[in-house]
């Protein structure tokens, strides 16, 4: 694995976020990074994710996630569903402190992963969860729902959708524009928009997918 000085981390990581037009102060690039190292760092044992090189991990997973982030704008409550390492749902902690983020995975060392990161982060507008989502039960409904790499379109809105308020919508960040998952989904649910994203230093497609409630539904 090469070794990649924090300096290069983080000229790279504040040439991504000035590329994408983001505000992000001093204190939020340093938790980024500190985030960052400790993927890196418990991905070693506990296997988060596939991508082992430190300036990967920064375009394909740091950089891949802000690049999303103006899409949140406004939320109040999100929940991230298979949150994994916790992408893009930690990153939109860090990135949008008035946002609270609930991160739910079924896999317990992942959420002992997440809960480590808010501990050592100090991200109180972050909740970590265990379960499967479509038993989850929460105080409140969510603004907004999101994934990444989690599941099919149909999926994700059959086991969340109990959990979005009135007025809410899904945000599943997609490689390819996912044109068969959009023609499964089930009656009640629209596809609203799908915005294409660049990400900085990453040649590959990436994509929102906008999913609301049809209005006239039944509940």
């Amino acid at each position: 694995m090469t070794i990649v000085s924090r300096e290069t981390l983080q000229a790279a990581l504040q040439d991504g976020i000035q590329q994408l037009g983001l505000q992000l102060n001093a204190s939020q690039v340093e938790q980024l990074l500190a985030y960052l190292a400790l993927l890196q760092k418990w991905n070693k044992v506990y296997n988060l994710t596939a991508v082992r090189e430190p300036m990967q991990m920064l375009t394909h997973h740091l950089l891949d996630s802000l690049a999303a982030i103006p899409a949140f704008v406004g939320a109040k409550r999100v929940l991230d569903v298979g949150a994994g390492g916790g992408l893009p749902g930690l990153v939109l902690a860090i990135a949008q402190p008035e946002t609270h983020v609930t991160l739910i995975d079924t896999v317990h060392k992942k959420t002992a992963f997440l809960t480590q990161v808010k501990a050592e982060l100090g991200l109180a507008n972050v909740s970590v969860q265990t379960g499967r989502v479509e038993q989850y039960q929460a105080p409140q409904l969510f603004d907004v729902i999101t994934s990444r790499a989690f599941a099919e379109l149909a999926d994700f809105v059959n086991w969340s959708g109990h959990l979005l308020a009135e007025g809410g919508q899904f945000i599943a960040l997609k490689g390819v524009d996912p044109d068969t998952e959009k023609q499964k989904l089930p009656a009640q649910w629209q596809v609203a928009k799908v915005e294409a994203l660049q990400v900085p230093q990453l040649d590959a497609a990436r994509h929102l997918v906008f999913i609301t409630r049809q209005i006239n539904s039944q509940h």
